[in-house]
């Protein structure tokens, strides 16, 4: 083959030919030599300097001796020994104690909101707000108390749960077991409504509900119907419902009963999560605005 040179460049061509187009004989550059040298030596250095090679079940460990596995290990061992330390106090220390510790509340409300996004979250909601069926544990009157020793001993035991200390409550079927008439229902729940909108206590029906209140529901709610902790009754005249407050919604209450259902944590949650849950809920309350503070249960209306 002739050799040939590019008129324009005066470099040699490579005899190739497309289209009438020539291929010039252009060397590679320099920088790039010297950049896959330094590379390879790169490499070189780091297989004999670090792990590098799988040899079956094991591989090159590397002069250094790294190991990375060995770090994590260690990471997760100091971790664990900090993590000790601040769950033993949420265990046994006393909850003002920990309500006045800065850094402990900051824990709580990291480690808490897993917490209750992992267990709470599904029927209470994500922000503890409730829904349809489950109380608010934002607002509301609270049912067997909202200091955190209480919501501890709730959480231990449940709301007529399988545990043999359950904390237990129940609303008759007023409606369904005959124990009052269509029309008697009615005016109890029109009076129910008056207790929480004070523009509805007027209605007919509510004046007549009052005495039907008084002989019938009274017993567990309270003569101003503002509930008992002592037997988990909820308050009935604040303006948190569960089930809705229009009277349809509070009929079907009456007419077929309630018995919410909250599980034991005991076996399920170590007793430093559960107390820690607890002040978790209360914080939760704590930071509604316009609600008391301590208050964390909702009404289970």
């Amino acid at each position: 083959m002739a050799i040939e040179r590019d008129p324009v460049t005066g470099r040699l061509t490579t005899g190739h030919e497309w289209n009438g187009i020539k291929e010039l004989d252009t060397p590679v550059p320099r920088p790039v030599y010297f950049f896959l040298v330094v590379t390879t030596l790169f490499c070189i250095g780091y297989w004999l300097l670090m792990p590098a090679w799988p040899l079956g079940t094991t591989f090159t460990r590397g002069l250094l001796g790294a190991d990375e596995r060995a770090h994590v290990t260690a990471a997760v061992a100091e971790a664990a020994r900090d993590r000790a330390g601040w769950t033993a106090r949420f265990e046994r220390a006393d909850f003002a104690a920990i309500q006045a510790d800065p850094r402990l509340m900051a824990i709580m409300r990291e480690t808490g909101r897993t917490l209750f996004g992992d267990n709470c979250a599904m029927c209470h909601g994500r922000d503890g707000a409730g829904g349809p069926g489950f109380p608010s544990l934002r607002r509301g009157t609270p049912l067997w108390g909202a200091a955190p020793e209480e919501i501890a001993e709730t959480l231990r035991v449940g709301i007529n749960s399988t545990h043999p200390e359950s904390r237990v409550a129940q609303m008759p079927a007023f409606g369904r077991d005959g124990i009052l008439k269509r029309a008697e229902i009615e005016a109890v729940a029109a009076y129910l409504r008056g207790l929480a909108d004070p523009r509805l206590a007027a209605a007919p029906d509510a004046v007549a509900g009052a005495e039907l209140f008084a002989g019938n529901c009274a017993a567990c709610h309270g003569a101003d119907g503002r509930g008992s902790r002592e037997t988990g009754a909820p308050d009935l005249a604040d303006e948190t419902w569960i089930y809705g407050d229009g009277a349809q919604a509070v009929f079907n209450t009456i007419w077929n009963g309630r018995q919410g259902q909250m599980p034991s944590w005991e076996a399920r949650l170590a007793l430093w999560e559960r107390r820690l849950l607890a002040l978790y809920v209360a914080d939760l309350r704590a930071q509604e605005p316009g609600s008391a503070q301590g208050s964390a249960q909702g009404s289970t209306r």
